[in-house]
């Protein structure tokens, strides 16, 4: 009898262990109805607005729900920061490779509205070398300098500022040596002056249309590049290295392009 009762004991501690993370996890949930419950306990703003920046939550931002929210007597504070919440985007999910979910091969990739890496296809570019075409002819000629010629004046794939490329290297090969360019509409094409290789020119005319960026590591070889805001909408282009086939007067590439629209 004494053991059956110490069984039972133990069974018992088992069970409220293995109740505590859903337990836990319930509580941690967070909606409008557990702000009111807030509300309503006398919580304070900043208080509530940490508790919703910090835990987990799915919330009613419609226009009847935010209604509520407001006769319920959440303040205005509260509610911009359900609001925000509400709006994030979800992180990208992390695959058991350890990259981010969707990047999964050598390439270029770009973020879209709902934070998911979508594999982006190259465009054709024509190089010319040791030259320039005819549009871009106003600095004078530089060795190494790259002018690039890409038909239709529009990327065929689109975003908003701030938009982000991920980039998946091949062995051996250092982010560093990717160039973010500016590209030039034209009646026709889009265009650029570059360098050879990646290496910058002390001419301003070599790297006119070159955009400095700042690579952010997310997993071993796989870099994120963001446009932000302050560059402003236009035509990008990312090239990768050893993209310019030949040295001779003219050979073709690729590089990854997009039109930022707003």
């Amino acid at each position: 009898m004494r053991f059956m009762k110490l069984l039972v004991a133990t069974l018992a501690v088992c069970s409220a262990i293995c109740m505590a993370p859903q337990t836990l996890t319930a509580q941690q949930a967070m909606n409008n109805d557990a702000v009111i419950k807030l509300v309503k306990a006398g919580l304070s703003e900043d208080l509530i607005i940490s508790t919703i920046n910090s835990q987990p939550g799915t919330y009613d931002t419609s226009t009847d729900g935010l209604i509520a929210l407001k006769k319920a007597g959440v303040s205005d504070k509260v509610v911009g920061a359900i609001v925000t919440k509400g709006f994030a985007p979800a992180p990208a999910p992390v695959a058991a490779s350890g990259r981010p979910q969707g990047i999964d091969e050598i390439g270029v990739y770009l973020k879209d509205k709902n934070g998911a890496w979508v594999a982006m296809l190259p465009e054709i570019v024509n190089f010319k070398t040791g030259g320039f075409l005819k549009t871009l002819a106003t600095d004078g000629i530089v060795k190494g300098d790259v002018n690039g010629r890409i038909v239709g004046v529009k990327a065929k794939q689109s975003a908003t500022l701030p938009a982000s490329f991920a980039v998946y290297l091949p062995e051996g090969v250092e982010i560093s040596e990717y160039q973010l360019l500016r590209l030039r509409p034209n009646s026709d094409s889009r265009e650029f002056r570059s360098v050879t290789g990646g290496v910058a020119h002390t001419s301003g005319g070599a790297t006119r249309d070159a955009v400095e960026f700042q690579a952010e590591k997310l997993a071993p070889r796989v870099y994120q590049i963001t446009i932000q805001t302050s560059l402003g909408k236009g035509e990008y282009g990312l090239l990768p290295p050893g993209a310019v086939g030949s040295s001779n007067l003219g050979s073709n590439g690729k590089i990854y392009t997009v039109s930022i629209t707003e």
